[in-house]
């Protein structure tokens, strides 16, 4: 079985500012570098082969601070444009808010016409010019066949095993593990694994169930064994006591935000 670790960026300039960030391309705050140099250290002692970053300026960064701490001989870097975050088209850059200010009948073209732009709950709707969830989820299921698949059947040259960290989004994490796991019959495709804070890792052991020779098609790869072992980890934030002035003084808006944002659709919407 393969190892793959999957990282959300740490706190960027837009986390602050609770905007419609998706393909909007802020760096990571001073904060933000500070959790990233953080894991980096935390994942200095385990090896990893592979590192594959969103080119999104906060989930790249974050990468590279992992690379660096990495141990000789670096693992491999990669951009895949398909770890970005989900693309929310005219609302990028503007407020981010949970429900409309105005009646609940007041269309959605006049919202965005007064640059309002409330949370979307249903997994096909979208923002003009913007991805829909099932638009994210086809495209997690792309980067899974670029970056994780192609290694089911590699060999580490000091016989170690392969371990494959990918830096994304929350948004977009999710989607990507729930991608794996439907790659998995005998998985339980409910699982959830969202609401992730910034810098956090999840991790997944990855396999071919039953005896399989030759090579893997990761177009058409055969049943997998897929085992999700932590979710949202942040042990290595611990040691960063300027890390609560995330949280400090926040509307109740601003913290919803922070939960979307993560992955956590439902906490932020209260819906």
């Amino acid at each position: 079985m393969i190892t793959v670790t999957f990282i959300r960026h740490g706190e960027s300039e837009d986390n602050l500012r609770a905007v419609w960030a998706g393909w909007k391309d802020a760096p990571l705050s001073e904060l933000g570098q500070k959790q990233a140099n953080a894991l980096g250290h935390y994942l200095s002692t385990t090896r990893i082969t592979h590192i594959y970053a969103s080119p999104l300026n906060r989930a790249h960064t974050t990468a590279k601070f992992v690379h660096h701490h990495q141990l000789h001989p670096k693992p491999s870097f990669s951009v895949d444009p398909n770890l970005r975050e989900q693309h929310f088209g005219i609302a990028e850059g503007h407020p981010w808010v949970p429900v409309s200010p105005l009646p609940d009948d007041t269309p959605v073209e006049e919202l965005w016409s007064k640059n309002i732009f409330p949370m979307l709950y249903e997994r096909s709707e979208r923002f003009p010019e913007g991805e829909t969830l099932e638009d994210l989820a086809a495209r997690a299921e792309i980067a899974i066949q670029s970056c994780v698949l192609p290694h089911l059947q590699a060999k580490d040259v000091e016989g170690d095993g392969v371990h494959v960290a990918v830096a994304s989004h929350g948004l977009a994490i999710g989607e990507l593990v729930a991608a794996l796991l439907r790659l998995d019959p005998e998985a339980d495709h409910n699982q959830a694994h969202d609401g992730l804070q910034n810098t956090a890792w999840t991790r997944v052991k990855v396999g071919v169930r039953g005896d399989h020779d030759g090579a893997i098609d990761p177009a058409k790869p055969p049943p997998l064994e897929v085992k999700v072992q932590h979710v949202n980890q942040t042990e290595h934030l611990k040691e960063l006591t300027d890390l609560p002035r995330l949280h400090e003084g926040l509307d109740g808006a601003h913290a919803e935000a922070l939960a979307f944002f993560g992955g956590d659709r439902t906490r932020a919407g209260h819906h």
